[in-house]
């Protein structure tokens, strides 16, 4: 079990590459007391980061494990990020929970971009290699990563992964992450920046629920807009919360369906890809990427 995040990751499976394991820790009933409070049904066990427990394991020996991993995570998103400034490639770590429609969005981006910008997708799930597949048909390279019973992404994973993909020089590379708003904002992957995706069909107060994904992106595409008519969803809300947990974010309201509000989505793209063309590859140093165990 993932000692930051709780999730349980075991065998990691890489298309085109081949099987690894990530650190585990044995799971585990909870038999020890949490310090906690109760108000109008709330359980608050205190606003520390979540982290999964050991027996027999002081807290301040799992604090130490999950700053390691944390630690080590960071070291291979830095080679990832060094590696995408050196071909002068723009990475985007698209999050969002499941059914937000995510990799709809994504294809519709592909298929209106792709004449345009070269473009190269990593896929994260848990299983199947389906939205893959649903990437390849546009057109564009892309590949799997199947996390087994893992939640998110990591550094490691995406190293291995661009080892396998090798996007073209000066390409935007989608990163389309695990469907899960808690996991993921913990973990840099190297990506220049995480996109929220929050579709109108969930509740407007996400943001509030889910802190931590939504401090840690500079944008949120509010999908689904074209659905509005026939829901009961508060977009004014929905955007305020959004700016009350992070105050930079970036707020822009699209349709992947009706192509609605896409056009800004592109913009956004376009000028952040232009950001990284902006310090020729030559004055880099080029690392190796980051694929050890």
């Amino acid at each position: 079990m993932c000692t930051v995040c709780g999730c349980s990751e075991g065998e990691v499976k890489i298309e085109g590459g081949k099987k690894h394991n990530h650190e585990t820790s044995q799971s585990h009933d909870h038999s020890h007391n949490h310090e906690h409070h109760h108000e109008d049904g709330l359980i608050d066990f205190g606003s520390g980061p979540a982290h999964a427990h050991v027996p027999g394991m002081s807290q301040a020996r799992m604090v130490q494990i999950e700053t390691d991993i944390l630690a080590k995570n960071n070291g291979y998103a830095n080679a990832n990020r060094n590696y995408f400034r050196a071909h002068s490639m723009l990475a985007l770590n698209l999050v969002s929970s499941p059914g937000s429609g995510k990799t709809t969005l994504l294809t519709k981006t592909i298929e209106d971009l792709k004449d345009e910008l070269d473009i190269a997708v990593i896929e994260g799930d848990q299983q199947t290699a389906n939205d893959a597949e649903r990437i390849r048909a546009t057109g564009v390279p892309a590949i799997q990563i199947n996390t087994g019973k893992g939640c998110h992404l990591d550094g490691h994973m995406v190293g291995h992964a661009l080892e396998n993909l090798q996007p073209k020089e000066g390409s935007v590379l989608f990163i389309e992450n695990v469907g899960n708003l808690v996991c993921p904002a913990l973990f840099d992957l190297g990506e220049a920046h995480k996109v929220a995706i929050l579709s109108v069909t969930e509740g407007e107060d996400k943001p509030l629920k889910y802190p931590d994904m939504f401090h840690a992106s500079d944008l949120m595409l509010l999908n689904k807009i074209d659905l509005l008519p026939h829901l009961n969803f508060d977009v004014d809300k929905c955007i305020s919360y959004a700016q009350q947990v992070n105050p930079k974010i970036k707020v822009l309201q699209v349709s992947a369906t009706s192509g609605e509000g896409m056009e800004g989505w592109y913009q956004w793209v376009r000028a952040n890809r232009a950001i990284c063309q902006i310090a020729p590859s030559s004055t880099i140093q080029k690392p190796e990427i980051a694929t050890s165990a």
